[in-house]
């Protein structure tokens, strides 16, 4: 490639790039990219060498490879989407817009446009949509030798070499899988199953959801997972930083949401001041919504409040420890049924679980909140008037209902949430605060007028 050929002079951060960083590897070249304008990336990767344009390309957390690509010459464009491996090539495609994307995939030979196309016709966050088609794969009839040759002549085509799977030579369905170490110490002239490993191969199906993938990858120390079609015939293989890459994609979305806001969809700084707006305003508006009707349940217990002003200096206190304590539920249950811990059938255990560890933690706050009302009262750091035990007293009750309140309501609504088939992760520690907050109003109010009925009310 010469990088004289992209339409537009090399400009001046283009230049530095090019002269600063020659000694700097992939993962640094990255992000320096990361930094440029996509115009500047494309004239600095137009001036690699093409074997070391391709390995930056290929790294996913190269931000604008798709808008890079639409902007180089399409003869460029062509031998760069060619070097690359299938599953990224596929990812790019998809993330521009269709005149762009059908002009690149004309590009292509058609071996690598039946591939790609496979592969993007999967659905997103699957086996088969995260998947690769270039692995090494060879008839049960081959003998070690002949496999070490075949590795030899297509390692710089393959995704990953560490493992080699063994085909039926006439069904071409998947027996075993050979690993490096056992196909290098084997005996050349021994069959390629005299160093396969014993039973059948772990796999899984081009639909399974890549959270099962990886636990899968996880539960059996894999570097790939084999992906097979219903006549056992493999389609690709997920290597395990393909399943790094999107879980951690996936996690970042999970941790913005539980924050209270949508999902960004781009890092931080080069989202612009309008889609932050936009992503953060309407979670804010119905969360401030929410806070509303806090204002209504005091305005309900307006006259318990004129009567005993007292009780107006524990809300603070009582609000946040409902809150507090459904969060940590709902960040508990939310990060369980993540890895697979939990099940939605597992929702009544962890309800006859949550229900004495609320009442176990509102007590010990009880205790904690009743103790440092007994001590300003008798130190004489404030009177809490004539009535201050059976203050004491409803203080103390108040937390046990609602801080167990909000380790129910914190662990069961990423339940709900999963059975109405919505992201678990929608269940915010802002929005679970909300609700604890107003539910939590109405407990103390209530255990006050229970206790404090006839003296204080």
């Amino acid at each position: 490639m010469n990088i004289n050929r992209f339409p537009l002079r090399a400009g001046h951060a283009a230049r530095a790039f090019i002269n600063n960083s020659r000694s700097a590897t992939i993962a640094e070249r990255v992000e320096s990219l990361n930094a440029l304008s996509v115009q500047d990336a494309g004239r600095v990767l137009c001036g690699m060498p093409l074997d070391y344009a391709v390995n930056i390309l290929d790294r996913p957390e190269l931000r604008n490879a798709a808008q890079i690509l639409a902007l180089i010459s399409a003869e460029d464009a062509a031998r760069l989407l060619h070097g690359m491996s299938n599953d990224r090539v596929a990812d790019v495609l998809l993330e521009l817009d269709g005149e762009t994307r059908a002009r690149l995939f004309s590009s292509l030979d058609e071996p690598v446009r039946i591939a790609i196309q496979h592969l993007m016709g999967y659905p997103p966050r699957t086996a088969g949509g995260i998947m690769t088609t270039e692995f090494v794969s060879v008839p049960d009839s081959w003998t070690v030798a002949r496999t070490l040759d075949h590795v030899r002549q297509v390692e710089r085509s393959r995704e990953t070499v560490y493992a080699i799977y063994v085909l039926d030579e006439v069904s071409h369905a998947l027996l075993h899988v050979v690993t490096l170490r056992r196909l290098i110490t084997g005996e050349p002239d021994a069959s390629i199953l005299s160093v396969a490993q014993k039973g059948a191969p772990v796999s899984a199906d081009p639909l399974m959801k890549q959270e099962d993938v990886a636990r899968l990858i996880r539960k059996h120390d894999l570097l790939a997972l084999p992906v097979i079609d219903e006549h056992g015939q493999i389609l690709g293989i997920v290597t395990v930083d393909d399943v790094i890459d999107t879980m951690i994609s996936d996690t970042t979305e999970a941790a913005q949401r539980f924050g209270g806001m949508e999902a960004l969809g781009q890092p931080y700084m080069k989202i612009s001041f309008a889609g932050m707006i936009r992503k953060r305003a309407g979670w804010l508006a119905a969360l401030f919504l929410g806070e509303m009707l806090t204002a209504s349940a005091m305005q309900h217990f307006e006259g318990e409040l004129e009567k005993a002003v007292v009780l107006t200096l524990f809300i603070p206190l009582i609000m946040s420890s409902g809150g507090n304590s459904g969060s940590q539920a709902t960040s508990l249950i939310i990060r369980a049924l993540a890895l697979g811990e939990l099940k939605l059938s597992d929702w009544w255990k962890v309800l006859l679980r949550e229900l004495p560890t609320g009442v176990v933690l509102g007590a010990i706050l009880g205790l904690v909140g009743f103790i440092r009302i007994v001590f300003w009262q008798s130190a004489g750091l404030y009177d809490y008037g004539p009535h201050w035990q059976m203050v004491a007293v409803t203080v103390f009750a108040a937390l046990i209902g609602i801080v167990t309140f909000g380790s129910i309501c914190g662990s069961m609504l990423p339940f709900l949430l999963q059975k109405l088939r919505l992201d678990p992760a929608s269940a915010s520690a802002p929005f679970v605060a909300t609700l604890v907050d107003v539910t939590g109003l109405v407990i103390y109010f209530s255990v006050a007028l229970l206790i404090l009925s006839g003296t204080l009310l």
